[in-house]
Protein backbone atom coordinates (compact mmCIF):
# COMPACT_ATOMS: atom_id res chain seq x y z
CA UNK A 1 0.00 0.00 0.00
CA UNK A 2 1.18 3.63 -0.52
CA UNK A 3 3.33 5.05 2.24
CA UNK A 4 2.04 7.94 4.37
CA UNK A 5 3.51 10.18 7.05
CA UNK A 6 1.95 8.01 9.77
CA UNK A 7 2.77 4.77 8.00
CA UNK A 8 6.05 5.23 6.08
CA UNK A 9 6.16 1.58 5.02
CA UNK A 10 2.59 1.53 3.82
CA UNK A 11 1.76 -1.68 5.71
CA UNK A 12 -1.19 -0.74 7.95
CA UNK A 13 -3.97 -0.92 5.38
CA UNK A 14 -5.40 -3.96 3.64
CA UNK A 15 -7.31 -3.78 0.33
CA UNK A 16 -11.04 -4.29 0.82
CA UNK A 17 -11.42 -6.63 -2.15
CA UNK A 18 -9.23 -7.94 -4.96
CA UNK A 19 -11.67 -7.00 -7.72
CA UNK A 20 -12.24 -10.53 -9.01
CA UNK A 21 -15.51 -11.53 -10.66
CA UNK A 22 -16.80 -14.99 -11.53
CA UNK A 23 -17.99 -13.45 -14.80
CA UNK A 24 -14.34 -13.07 -15.77
CA UNK A 25 -12.47 -16.11 -17.13
CA UNK A 26 -10.92 -18.15 -14.31
CA UNK A 27 -7.21 -18.98 -14.49
CA UNK A 28 -6.51 -22.68 -13.87
CA UNK A 29 -2.96 -23.21 -15.16
CA UNK A 30 -0.92 -23.38 -18.37
CA UNK A 31 -1.00 -25.50 -21.51
CA UNK A 32 1.91 -27.40 -23.08
CA UNK A 33 3.04 -24.21 -24.83
CA UNK A 34 3.15 -22.20 -21.62
CA UNK A 35 0.01 -20.21 -22.43
CA UNK A 36 -2.49 -19.38 -19.70
CA UNK A 37 -5.59 -21.58 -19.59
CA UNK A 38 -8.77 -19.71 -18.67
CA UNK A 39 -12.28 -21.09 -18.16
CA UNK A 40 -15.57 -19.23 -18.46
CA UNK A 41 -17.05 -20.94 -15.41
CA UNK A 42 -20.25 -18.95 -14.94
CA UNK A 43 -21.80 -20.21 -18.18
CA UNK A 44 -20.25 -23.69 -18.04
CA UNK A 45 -20.02 -26.57 -15.59
CA UNK A 46 -16.72 -28.28 -14.79
CA UNK A 47 -16.21 -32.03 -14.28
CA UNK A 48 -12.90 -33.14 -12.74
CA UNK A 49 -11.81 -36.76 -12.39
CA UNK A 50 -8.73 -38.93 -12.15
CA UNK A 51 -6.90 -41.38 -9.93
CA UNK A 52 -5.79 -40.38 -6.40
CA UNK A 53 -2.66 -38.26 -6.38
CA UNK A 54 -3.13 -36.99 -9.91
CA UNK A 55 -3.73 -33.36 -8.94
CA UNK A 56 -7.52 -33.29 -8.95
CA UNK A 57 -7.69 -31.55 -5.56
CA UNK A 58 -5.49 -28.75 -6.85
CA UNK A 59 -8.03 -27.77 -9.49
CA UNK A 60 -10.89 -28.01 -6.99
CA UNK A 61 -9.08 -25.60 -4.71
CA UNK A 62 -8.34 -23.21 -7.56
CA UNK A 63 -12.08 -22.99 -8.25
CA UNK A 64 -12.94 -22.61 -4.56
CA UNK A 65 -10.25 -19.99 -3.94
CA UNK A 66 -11.30 -17.94 -6.96
CA UNK A 67 -14.94 -18.03 -5.85
CA UNK A 68 -13.97 -17.16 -2.28
CA UNK A 69 -12.20 -14.00 -3.44
CA UNK A 70 -14.69 -13.03 -6.14
CA UNK A 71 -17.14 -10.19 -5.64
CA UNK A 72 -20.83 -11.00 -5.16
CA UNK A 73 -20.24 -14.77 -5.17
CA UNK A 74 -21.74 -17.38 -2.87
CA UNK A 75 -20.54 -20.93 -2.34
CA UNK A 76 -22.34 -24.19 -1.62
CA UNK A 77 -19.88 -26.95 -0.74
CA UNK A 78 -20.38 -30.72 -0.50
CA UNK A 79 -17.36 -32.64 0.80
CA UNK A 80 -17.90 -36.05 2.36
CA UNK A 81 -14.37 -36.19 3.72
CA UNK A 82 -14.53 -32.60 5.04
CA UNK A 83 -10.85 -31.62 4.62
CA UNK A 84 -10.70 -30.70 0.91
CA UNK A 85 -13.27 -27.90 1.03
CA UNK A 86 -13.21 -27.49 4.80
CA UNK A 87 -11.00 -24.38 4.75
CA UNK A 88 -13.88 -22.48 3.11
CA UNK A 89 -16.65 -23.69 5.45
CA UNK A 90 -16.96 -20.35 7.28
CA UNK A 91 -17.58 -18.41 4.07
CA UNK A 92 -19.85 -20.97 2.41
CA UNK A 93 -23.60 -20.45 2.57
CA UNK A 94 -23.88 -24.21 3.08
CA UNK A 95 -21.22 -26.79 3.89
CA UNK A 96 -22.32 -30.42 3.72
CA UNK A 97 -20.16 -33.28 5.00
CA UNK A 98 -21.11 -36.96 4.89
CA UNK A 99 -24.84 -36.35 5.27
CA UNK A 100 -26.78 -37.34 2.15
CA UNK A 101 -30.10 -36.07 3.53
CA UNK A 102 -28.55 -32.63 3.96
CA UNK A 103 -27.07 -32.90 0.47
CA UNK A 104 -30.46 -33.74 -1.03
CA UNK A 105 -32.08 -30.87 0.88
CA UNK A 106 -29.53 -28.33 -0.31
CA UNK A 107 -29.87 -29.43 -3.94
CA UNK A 108 -33.66 -29.06 -3.73
CA UNK A 109 -33.27 -25.53 -2.42
CA UNK A 110 -30.74 -24.69 -5.15
CA UNK A 111 -33.22 -25.87 -7.77
CA UNK A 112 -35.88 -23.64 -6.23
CA UNK A 113 -33.52 -20.67 -6.48
CA UNK A 114 -32.72 -21.57 -10.10
CA UNK A 115 -36.43 -21.73 -10.95
CA UNK A 116 -37.03 -18.33 -9.34
CA UNK A 117 -34.15 -16.86 -11.30
CA UNK A 118 -35.49 -18.17 -14.60
CA UNK A 119 -38.87 -16.60 -13.85
CA UNK A 120 -37.06 -13.30 -13.35
CA UNK A 121 -34.99 -13.75 -16.52
CA UNK A 122 -38.19 -14.43 -18.47
CA UNK A 123 -39.75 -11.26 -17.07
CA UNK A 124 -36.73 -9.33 -18.41
CA UNK A 125 -37.24 -10.83 -21.89
CA UNK A 126 -33.82 -12.47 -21.86
CA UNK A 127 -32.36 -15.99 -21.79
CA UNK A 128 -29.52 -15.73 -19.27
CA UNK A 129 -28.12 -13.51 -16.54
CA UNK A 130 -25.31 -11.04 -17.09
CA UNK A 131 -22.80 -9.25 -14.91
CA UNK A 132 -24.90 -6.08 -14.97
CA UNK A 133 -27.88 -7.83 -13.33
CA UNK A 134 -26.01 -7.78 -10.00
CA UNK A 135 -27.32 -11.24 -9.10
CA UNK A 136 -24.88 -13.16 -6.98
CA UNK A 137 -23.16 -16.12 -8.60
CA UNK A 138 -23.89 -19.29 -6.62
CA UNK A 139 -21.11 -21.82 -7.20
CA UNK A 140 -21.75 -25.40 -6.08
CA UNK A 141 -18.64 -27.53 -5.59
CA UNK A 142 -18.90 -31.27 -4.93
CA UNK A 143 -15.78 -33.19 -3.97
CA UNK A 144 -15.85 -36.97 -4.35
CA UNK A 145 -19.13 -37.30 -6.16
CA UNK A 146 -19.06 -41.09 -5.73
CA UNK A 147 -19.64 -40.81 -1.98
CA UNK A 148 -23.05 -39.24 -2.54
CA UNK A 149 -24.07 -41.30 -5.56
CA UNK A 150 -22.94 -44.80 -4.50
CA UNK A 151 -21.82 -44.93 -0.85
CA UNK A 152 -23.82 -42.76 1.54
CA UNK A 153 -27.47 -43.46 2.31
CA UNK A 154 -29.85 -45.86 0.61
CA UNK A 155 -30.14 -46.66 -3.08
CA UNK A 156 -33.25 -44.48 -3.28
CA UNK A 157 -31.42 -41.54 -1.70
CA UNK A 158 -28.48 -41.99 -4.05
CA UNK A 159 -30.79 -41.97 -7.06
CA UNK A 160 -32.59 -38.89 -5.76
CA UNK A 161 -29.28 -37.10 -5.26
CA UNK A 162 -28.15 -37.98 -8.79
CA UNK A 163 -31.44 -36.80 -10.29
CA UNK A 164 -31.34 -33.49 -8.43
CA UNK A 165 -27.71 -32.95 -9.41
CA UNK A 166 -28.54 -33.60 -13.04
CA UNK A 167 -31.28 -30.99 -12.78
CA UNK A 168 -28.96 -28.40 -11.24
CA UNK A 169 -26.24 -29.00 -13.83
CA UNK A 170 -28.87 -28.66 -16.57
CA UNK A 171 -30.41 -25.44 -15.22
CA UNK A 172 -27.57 -23.67 -13.48
CA UNK A 173 -25.43 -22.48 -16.35
CA UNK A 174 -27.70 -19.73 -17.68
CA UNK A 175 -28.85 -18.36 -14.32
CA UNK A 176 -25.47 -17.85 -12.64
CA UNK A 177 -25.40 -21.13 -10.71
CA UNK A 178 -22.54 -23.24 -12.13
CA UNK A 179 -21.42 -26.62 -10.74
CA UNK A 180 -17.92 -28.00 -10.23
CA UNK A 181 -17.90 -31.74 -9.47
CA UNK A 182 -14.97 -34.08 -8.87
CA UNK A 183 -14.44 -37.78 -8.29
CA UNK A 184 -11.60 -40.29 -8.04
CA UNK A 185 -13.76 -43.13 -9.34
CA UNK A 186 -14.02 -42.87 -13.11
CA UNK A 187 -16.67 -45.41 -14.06
CA UNK A 188 -20.01 -45.26 -15.87
CA UNK A 189 -22.00 -45.84 -12.67
CA UNK A 190 -20.44 -42.71 -11.14
CA UNK A 191 -20.44 -40.53 -14.26
CA UNK A 192 -23.10 -41.73 -16.70
CA UNK A 193 -22.95 -40.18 -20.16
CA UNK A 194 -26.27 -38.40 -19.55
CA UNK A 195 -24.65 -36.49 -16.66
CA UNK A 196 -21.16 -36.09 -18.15
CA UNK A 197 -22.44 -34.50 -21.35
CA UNK A 198 -24.05 -31.68 -19.35
CA UNK A 199 -20.59 -30.49 -18.28
CA UNK A 200 -19.15 -28.05 -20.81
CA UNK A 201 -15.67 -28.46 -19.33
CA UNK A 202 -14.19 -31.88 -18.52
CA UNK A 203 -10.74 -32.35 -17.05
CA UNK A 204 -9.15 -35.81 -16.96
CA UNK A 205 -6.16 -36.27 -14.69
CA UNK A 206 -4.19 -39.52 -14.85
CA UNK A 207 -6.31 -42.65 -15.30
CA UNK A 208 -5.31 -46.30 -15.39
CA UNK A 209 -7.37 -47.36 -18.44
CA UNK A 210 -8.49 -45.87 -21.75
CA UNK A 211 -12.07 -46.59 -20.75
CA UNK A 212 -11.74 -44.51 -17.58
CA UNK A 213 -10.32 -41.62 -19.60
CA UNK A 214 -13.24 -41.83 -22.03
CA UNK A 215 -15.70 -41.81 -19.11
CA UNK A 216 -14.47 -38.29 -18.37
CA UNK A 217 -13.66 -36.81 -21.77
CA UNK A 218 -16.19 -38.69 -23.88
CA UNK A 219 -16.40 -41.90 -25.85
CA UNK A 220 -13.74 -42.33 -28.52
CA UNK A 221 -11.19 -39.70 -27.51
CA UNK A 222 -8.72 -42.34 -26.25
CA UNK A 223 -8.72 -44.05 -29.66
CA UNK A 224 -7.81 -40.71 -31.22
CA UNK A 225 -4.78 -40.37 -28.94
CA UNK A 226 -6.28 -38.24 -26.19
CA UNK A 227 -5.98 -40.59 -23.23
CA UNK A 228 -5.17 -39.74 -19.63
CA UNK A 229 -3.34 -43.06 -19.32
CA UNK A 230 -0.30 -41.48 -20.98
CA UNK A 231 0.17 -38.94 -18.20
CA UNK A 232 3.29 -39.59 -16.13
CA UNK A 233 2.16 -40.57 -12.59
CA UNK A 234 4.93 -38.34 -11.18
CA UNK A 235 3.64 -35.34 -13.11
CA UNK A 236 0.98 -34.21 -10.67
CA UNK A 237 -1.39 -31.60 -12.02
CA UNK A 238 -1.05 -32.70 -15.64
CA UNK A 239 -4.36 -33.39 -17.35
CA UNK A 240 -6.35 -33.40 -20.57
CA UNK A 241 -8.91 -30.59 -20.71
CA UNK A 242 -11.89 -30.73 -23.03
CA UNK A 243 -13.61 -27.39 -23.55
CA UNK A 244 -17.14 -27.30 -24.92
CA UNK A 245 -17.16 -28.12 -28.62
CA UNK A 246 -13.37 -28.39 -28.78
CA UNK A 247 -10.54 -30.90 -28.81
CA UNK A 248 -8.75 -32.05 -25.63
CA UNK A 249 -5.50 -30.27 -24.87
CA UNK A 250 -2.77 -30.93 -22.35
CA UNK A 251 -2.67 -28.61 -19.37
CA UNK A 252 -0.84 -28.29 -16.09
CA UNK A 253 -3.12 -27.12 -13.29
CA UNK A 254 -1.76 -24.47 -10.95
CA UNK A 255 -1.06 -25.60 -7.39
CA UNK A 256 -1.84 -24.03 -4.02
CA UNK A 257 -0.15 -25.23 -0.84
CA UNK A 258 -2.20 -25.89 2.29
CA UNK A 259 -0.82 -22.70 3.81
CA UNK A 260 -1.85 -20.67 0.77
CA UNK A 261 -5.33 -22.23 0.77
CA UNK A 262 -5.94 -21.36 4.42
CA UNK A 263 -4.48 -17.87 3.95
CA UNK A 264 -6.89 -17.26 1.06
CA UNK A 265 -9.83 -18.65 3.04
CA UNK A 266 -8.96 -16.51 6.08
CA UNK A 267 -8.61 -13.41 3.94
CA UNK A 268 -11.89 -14.14 2.16
CA UNK A 269 -13.65 -14.53 5.53
CA UNK A 270 -12.28 -11.17 6.64
CA UNK A 271 -13.17 -9.56 3.30
CA UNK A 272 -16.75 -10.84 3.26
CA UNK A 273 -17.74 -10.12 6.86
CA UNK A 274 -18.32 -6.36 6.51
CA UNK A 275 -20.00 -6.79 3.11
CA UNK A 276 -22.91 -8.84 4.40
CA UNK A 277 -22.52 -11.44 1.63
CA UNK A 278 -22.07 -14.27 4.11
CA UNK A 279 -21.75 -14.68 7.86
CA UNK A 280 -20.36 -17.83 9.50
CA UNK A 281 -23.15 -20.32 10.14
CA UNK A 282 -23.68 -23.96 11.11
CA UNK A 283 -22.90 -26.41 8.31
CA UNK A 284 -26.45 -26.88 7.08
CA UNK A 285 -27.75 -23.38 7.81
CA UNK A 286 -27.74 -20.97 4.90
CA UNK A 287 -29.05 -17.61 3.83
CA UNK A 288 -28.60 -17.94 0.08
CA UNK A 289 -32.29 -18.66 -0.55
CA UNK A 290 -32.59 -14.88 -0.63
CA UNK A 291 -30.04 -14.71 -3.46
CA UNK A 292 -32.68 -15.28 -6.11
Amino acid sequence: MPATARDPLGTSRVPVAPGLSMFDPMFIGIDEFGEHVMLDVVYRNLLIAGEPGGGKSGLINLAASTAALADNTRMVLLDAKFVELGPYRDIADAFIGNDIEAAISVLKRLLTVATNRYQWILSQRRRKVSRDDNLSVILTIIDELAMFSTVLGTKAQQEEFEGLLRGLVSLGRACGMPVVAATQRTSWDIIPASLRDLFGYRCAFRCTTHGSSDVILGQGWADLGYSATDIDPDNRGAAWLLAEGGIPRRIKAAYLTDEQIYNIADYAAWMRRPSGITVPAPSTTSQWEMAA
